[in-house]
């Protein structure tokens, strides 16, 4: 996932994201009047040891903060960012860590207040006693922390209103993504250039991750797929162990992470340079699906589901039913087994179950991705592309991934090993 992100208060010291990440703060403060607001960031324990310290969405969000055990206190009298005083063991395992005590603290963080971790029961008592609510992400470990610390106050969830924040991204968040997109895209392509029978999923995947590092990202944003013949049929393939034959299709499902912020890619290619007639068929499809839903992107429209067949999903549902058929002879919609799209940020599916049924509106950043599967044949298409909803439609951010079929087949046919093929 997103890992190994700047300290981007500690790196650029007064920066204008100190700037953004106060606006934000203000922003929530505003929506949640009469409120105090706490929110805890991750521990170091929570990598689990198999990956780099990656900071919990929300509070990266606000914060900008990306160190492990900080906690930040919210309120319209106060904004405080608590951090815990590091100890020899820390600094000898996972390197320096900035005290609440160094007098350089607000400088770096961006807080005018910043207190010892050991502070945050005293602080929340101060802040309570002018407010009347309290709030926090009821599915952290530490709620159970605040109800103990003040049990007569109702405890109320901030993440819808993160999300409605979250979702519209500021021309900073869209710089990010799109530098994220570019990478991806690079990558992308590098491994087309390599693609032949005879390589391993792994192999791939490996162009692929060494892409998004050598493009200065901190890697993928989640588990690349990259899913050969039969393996595409599996939505959330992640063993990447298989060997590519001939006449195959590559569904590559892969997205960057830079700066904290994830793309979200996926193309689906012929691993021996061309299309079948039925694959060039069905691709036709699901690339006529992708067009129509984003030529109908357009602020005020939902997103729909399997569940909620309604706006875009039912375009791309009717589109698929209007121009194809499975083997049994039925419409080709009834081979979608997904939702349509999500919206993507600081995390791949950015705030998904808290925005799923909202309008879309300016500043939103979608990923759209039509798909058909079937089994009887062994092909799994999907073809993935990440728009900014705009005042009077979107915008396109992934054009420069070629997705038109006589593009792929010139793209591909002009690396990997020919003698394979």
């Amino acid at each position: 996932m997103l890992v190994g992100l700047c300290l981007w208060a500690w790196c650029a010291g007064a920066d204008p994201a100190q700037q953004e990440y106060r606006r934000r703060r203000d922003e929530l403060v505003k929506a949640l009047p009469d409120t105090v607001v706490v929110l805890f960031g991750r521990s170091a324990a929570e990598a689990g040891g198999r990956a780099a310290f990656w900071q919990e969405p929300n509070f990266y969000y606000l914060t900008g903060w990306n160190e492990p055990g900080a906690a930040l206190l919210l309120s319209g009298r106060a904004q405080v960012l608590l951090l815990p005083k590091p100890d020899a063991r820390t600094l000898l395992f996972e390197g320096p860590r900035l005290s609440p005590d160094d007098p350089r603290a607000p400088e770096l963080t961006g807080f005018e207040t910043v207190l010892p971790l050991t502070r945050l029961e005293e602080e929340l008592g101060r802040a309570l006693a002018h407010n009347a609510k309290l709030a926090t992400i009821t599915s952290r470990p530490e709620a159970e922390k605040l109800r103990a610390l003040a049990p007569l106050r109702p405890l109320n969830d901030v993440r819808p209103a993160l999300a409605r924040l979250r979702a519209r991204k500021s021309a900073q968040e869209l710089d990010r993504i799109q530098r994220s997109i570019d990478v991806t895209i690079q990558a992308h392509r590098a491994a087309w250039k390599r693609l032949a029978p005879g390589l391993y999923e792994y192999q791939i995947a490996a162009t692929l991750v060494g892409g998004f590092l050598e493009g200065g990202c901190e890697g993928p944003a989640y588990a690349p797929i990259v899913a050969s013949g039969p393996n595409g049929l599996i939505l959330h393939y992640e063993k990447n162990a298989r060997r590519l034959e001939p006449g195959e299709l590559l569904l590559v499902d892969a997205g960057a992470a830079c700066g904290g912020y994830a793309a979200d890619l996926t193309r689906t290619v012929p691993v021996s340079g061309r299309f079948s007639p039925r694959q060039r068929e069905l691709y036709a499809a699901v690339l006529g699906a992708l067009k129509a839903v984003i030529a109908a992107v357009r602020p005020g429209m939902l997103v729909g589901s399997r569940d909620n067949v309604t706006g875009l999903y039912k375009i791309a549902r009717d589109y698929l039913d209007a121009h194809g058929k499975d083997p049994a002879g039925r419409p080709l919609g009834e081979r979608f087994v997904h939702g349509i799209g999500h919206r993507v940020g600081l995390e791949v599916h950015d705030v998904y179950n808290e925005t799923l049924n909202l309008p879309l509106e300016p500043g939103d950043v979608l990923a759209i991705e039509p798909g058909v599967y079937i089994q009887e044949e062994n092909l799994g298409i999907r073809i993935e592309d990440m728009v900014l909803v705009t005042e009077n439609g979107a915008r396109l951010l992934s054009a420069a991934l070629p997705r038109e079929i006589e593009e792929i087949e010139k793209e591909i046919s002009g690396g990997g090993s020919s003698t394979l093929r």
